[in-house]
């Protein structure tokens, strides 16, 4: 597979943009395999790359940029067409930083697996990815090349849960990244010309006043340049093209200067004009890209690559693939949280849950609650998965589990312990004022019912924060309510007078209209007044 070499250190050169051969989904995806192979040794080392730096001075440069061409336009100064992409789609660039910004933080990023050897050595193995995609596409991103990339790539290399969801800003940022390369190159293009122009300028003046010293001139300006800017040499030369003979001096100078380098004018002209058409469409092809991401339904693509989605389906219960985003999810970072704390493959995990799952359903047809995969995530079996795993619990767990195995004894001694230390620092309190001791009496007897208050308030506020409220799994019924599952909305109503049951039967009405399921039914509980 062709490298591409990358320099993500802010440097004074300008760095290449991301460009390789352009390859079709197949070839593609034994790009992906080639690099599955490469990307099998990862870390979690605390050294490693931080690409939100990287970012502030991507957003910096560009808006730099941004504002460079803005200027040129008012001085009524021609751009190229990929200044112009940048600048009719500029306020989707910096929509893209902000997602980038907000949907990236530090932590979640260092949780990411590190390369260990390569060009992209202590990068995120999900970004040496991107960039990949990015190069071999010139930045022309489709949902299928992406789906076909990730899936081919997991075949060799499973990627983490963590990796996946972080797909979509990675790509964001790596297309970002591209753009701040090809803008920088832009604005440096745009720079040239306009010395070239300004250097042309003088030079038809001189051939009018001075003919005789524009040798002179142009090699005092020109001379100690080792090399010229393609932009330079194709603006100068435009410029200076079919003007007076007397400017021919200069333009044979630049000309054999050119020669002495090994290359010619009409060379570099060309180039330059190619590397215009290919920017333009490069720029083109980012702009339609940022757009496309931000239309992508994440969630379903998510699920269409994930192995560990794909494992979970072979639920024995043949539950799991009907229950909606929110549960599905919620068991994936169960099994998430246990690899990440056990340092195991999630795939692992997942496979001794659909294990645990399959061997009850052959053991015992009875235990009909077992042959969930959820009992073993969300249930009392999740014990057994964390023992096998060796899973040790941080305190709020170990408190969440205690607190629901000993409910009431819990509360109830959290309350009374509250308001000992409450009673005991009034206590404390009138003996250091000199209060006799039937005062303090009085005194406590009196403090035991608002001290009680308190206590209970501080009680409920800390189970509230340390407890996470159990949500319910939930079965998917957005489509249609399944058979087994028929249900009666029942709308209790007061029939106080005609007119109110004319309006209550056009209300019912309304909602059968808009909910045209065959197995939902609508009914009032009347009472007549």
């Amino acid at each position: 597979m062709k490298r591409l070499p990358i320099s993500m250190e802010i440097s004074p050169t300008v760095e290449n943009p991301f460009r390789g051969e352009l390859f079709s989904i197949k070839r593609l995806e034994q790009i992906a395999a080639d690099l599955a192979v490469d990307h099998q040794k990862v870390n979690q080392s605390k050294q490693f790359h931080k690409l939100l730096p990287r970012l502030k001075d991507n957003g910096q440069v560009l808006v730099a940029a941004y504002q460079s061409l803005i200027t040129a336009i008012r001085n009524e100064r021609s751009v190229s067409p990929a200044a112009e992409w940048l600048i009719d789609n500029f306020h989707i660039v910096e929509e893209q930083l902000r997602e980038i910004e907000e949907d990236l933080p530090v932590g979640y990023y260092r949780e990411l697996p590190k390369l260990n050897e390569g060009e992209f050595a202590g990068f995120p193995r999900i970004y040496s990815i991107a960039i990949t995609i990015i190069a071999h596409t010139d930045s022309r991103l489709e949902v299928e090349t992406l789906e076909g990339f990730l899936n081919s790539y997991q075949k060799i290399t499973p990627l983490t849960i963590g990796e996946l969801w972080a797909f979509a800003i990675i790509l964001r940022f790596a297309l970002v990244e591209n753009l701040r390369r090809l803008a920088s190159i832009i604005v440096i293009s745009r720079s040239e010309r306009e010395e070239a122009d300004t250097l042309a300028d003088e030079l038809l003046e001189l051939a009018i006043k001075q003919p005789n010293s524009l040798l002179t001139f142009i090699k005092k300006r020109l001379g100690r340049r080792k090399q010229f800017g393609s932009a330079f040499v194709e603006q100068l030369t435009r410029q200076l093209r079919d003007q007076d003979v007397a400017i021919a001096p200069a333009y044979e100078w630049l000309s054999s200067q050119l020669e002495k380098q090994g290359t010619t004018i009409e060379d570099i002209v060309q180039a330059e004009y190619q590397k215009q058409a290919t920017a333009q469409v490069t720029v083109g092809n980012i702009i339609t890209s940022m757009r496309l991401l931000s239309t992508i339904d994440w969630n379903s693509f998510f699920e269409s690559v994930s192995l560990i989605e794909t494992l979970l389906k072979t639920d024995p219960a043949n539950v799991y693939a009907e229950m909606n985003f929110v549960t599905r999810n919620r068991y994936r970072e169960i099994i998430e949280r246990i690899a990440k704390r056990t340092k195991t493959d999630e795939l692992k995990v997942a496979e001794y849950v659909v294990e645990l799952a399959q061997n009850v359903n052959r053991i015992d047809s009875i235990a009909t609650r077992h042959f969930h995969i959820g009992y073993y995530l969300i249930d009392k079996g999740l014990d057994e998965v964390e023992r096998k795993f060796n899973y040790r619990p941080r305190f709020t767990e170990y408190f969440s589990h205690f607190v629901l195995k000993y409910p009431t004894a819990s509360y109830l001694g959290l309350t009374l312990v509250l308001m000992s230390l409450i009673l005991v620092f009034f206590i404390s309190t009138l003996t250091i004022l000199g209060a006799s001791l039937p005062l303090i009496i009085i005194f406590t007897l009196i403090s035991i019912i608002p001290a009680s208050e308190l206590a209970l308030s501080v009680a409920n506020w800390d189970f509230t924060l340390m407890i996470p409220p159990r949500v319910l799994p939930q079965m998917d019924t957005t489509l249609s309510i399944p058979e087994n599952a028929k249900t009666i909305v029942v709308i209790p109503t007061l029939l106080t007078s005609e007119r109110v049951v004319l309006e209550l039967f056009e209300k019912l009405e309304v909602y059968n209209l808009a909910n045209q399921d065959k197995n939902i039914y609508f009914a009032r509980l009347n009472k007549i007044i």
